[in-house]
This record gives C-alpha cells, sequence and structure tokens, in this order.
C-alpha cells in the first residue's frame, strides 16, 4: 500500500524539570558512524529518517534564539542536514505548549499533503524501528493508533481530597507512549478545533487526547519498555551511561 507518510519529532520545550535541553544532550560515549557524538534528538531523528516509508521529518524547537533551529541543526548528524534524499528535514518554532508546538508543525506540513503523520517525543532517543512499523502500520488500518505499555501497578483514582474513589483494573488501563500515529487531514482538524477549547483554559497532554475528543477511536499496539523518555533530574545519569533500567542501550 503506498502512502505519503511525515513525522513529526518535538523539541520545543525548556525542559524546565531538568534545567537543560535534555534533547540536545549526549547519550554517553555513543559516536555516529561519522565519529560525532550521538545527541538525544540525533538518535531520535535517525530512527525516523531510517524508516522508509518517512519521506519528511519536522523537528519543532524552542523560540529561544540559543536554543532554536541552529542548536537543533547542530544536535544532528551530519548526514541528516546535508542527505538530498528522503526524508525532507523541516524545522519549525514551537508554541507555548506541546500541543501548539504540534499544532505548528501539522500546519507546515499541510503544503506537503501528507496522508498520515506520527508525532514523537524527542526526548525518547531509545524508540526501535520495530515500533515505529508497529505504529504505522496500525495507523493505516485504523486512522489513529498509540502504543501502551500496561502496568505493573494497580491503578487507583482520586478525588480533589485524595480520596480513592475508583479502584481501576490494570488490565484495562496503561502508559502511552510515542510514535503516535494519525489520518493527517483529521489530526490537522483536530488541533485547529483543540486550540480553540484551549482559549477557554483546557489543556491536552497528548495527540491522542486531542484525537479522542474530536474525531473519534485511537487504536492501541503494544508499547516497548525500552522506549523510555527523558524527564526527570536522575535520568540524566541514566542518559550518560546510555543505560535503560541497568541494561545497556544499543549504538546508532
Amino acid at each position: 500500500m503506498s502512502s505519503l507518510i511525515s513525522a513529526i519529532i518535538t523539541a520545543a520545550g525548556s525542559s524546565s524539570r531538568i534545567g537543560v535541553k535534555k534533547e540536545y544532550k549526549l547519550i554517553g560515549d555513543t559516536i555516529d558512524i561519522e565519529g560525532k557524538p550521538l545527541t538525544v534528538l540525533g538518535k531520535a531523528a535517525l530512527a525516523f529518517a531510517a524508516c522508509s516509508r518517512i519521506d519528511t521529518v519536522v523537528i519543532t524547537v524552542p523560540k529561544n534564539s540559543n536554543l532554536g533551529e541552529i542548536a537543533a541543526r547542530d544536535s544532528l548528524p551530519a548526514r541528516l542536514l546535508r542527505s538530498r534524499a528522503k526524508p525532507r528535514l523541516l524545522f519549525v518554532t514551537g508554541g507555548p505548549t506541546r500541543r501548539s508546538s504540534v499544532h505548528n508543525a501539522l500546519s507546515l506540513l499541510e503544503k506537503y499533503h501528507p496522508k498520515y503523520v506520527v508525532i514523537h517525543d524527542g526526548a525518547r532517543p531509545w524508540v526501535e524501528p520495530a515500533l515505529i512499523d508497529r505504529v504505522i502500520n496500525a495507523t493505516l488500518k485504523h486512522r489513529a493508533a498509540i502504543p501502551l505499555l500496561p502496568l505493573t501497578d494497580t491503578p487507583k483514582e482520586m478525588d480533589e481530597n485524595g480520596l480513592v474513589i475508583r479502584h481501576l483494573r490494570r488490565v484495562q488501563v496503561g502508559n502511552a507512549q510515542t510514535p503516535q500515529g494519525f489520518a493527517f487531514p483529521e489530526i490537522l482538524r483536530a488541533h485547529e478545533k483543540a486550540a480553540e477549547k484551549e482559549k477557554e483554559g483546557y489543556r491536552y497532554t497528548d495527540d491522542a487526547e486531542v484525537w479522542g475528543e474530536f474525531e473519534g477511536d485511537v487504536f492501541v499496539v503494544p508499547g516497548s519498555p525500552q522506549n523510555k523518555k527523558i524527564t526527570f533530574p536522575e535520568d540524566l545519569e541514566m542518559l550518560a551511561k546510555n543505560k535503560y533500567n541497568g541494561t545497556d542501550r544499543p549504538g546508532p
């Protein structure tokens, strides 16, 4: 099945919980095949560039001139920047929220007329090709798909006073990951509607929530324990060792 698929990698956040721009941090002593140290963003971008079905990759970058497109380019492997083959590499300035940054990227992609798009957190450097393919395959079939990891602890729902109000079944809930895949025209339309609702103070936590509210069902595929997101200061130690939960990560 011939499809025009684009990817968005979000890297416009301030990394306020860590205090440094996590997407530009080096992954231990991992070296690219050209001898350059590999960054978090660089490793994530390589994973999507290696997918033959993806023809365009858009990276969202901060408005801050010191951390914007120039810094993002400096953090990427040189072969991604000079390649004239697929994928096409584009940059777009992010907005004040993750959702608005994705919206900016979707708006940029509109002129390229993709049929589908996969959206990934730039702070997840260990995304595996098999997971990308799994999400794409499910998206082509169901129009919206996300990877989900099962929970190991029993979840509880509580009210604003800290009282448990519902005992959730562990087998029916999970932790959402990225990449998340969507039919393109519909996810752009959903973000346009979400932007209007945000004027009333509502905030969306991921793109699947945006799709679910304005478009419909989201299909689930198995996530990957290796697809760890760099979120907290202690994750930097894991990053420096190029490890996830004590397991050495493979190179680029």
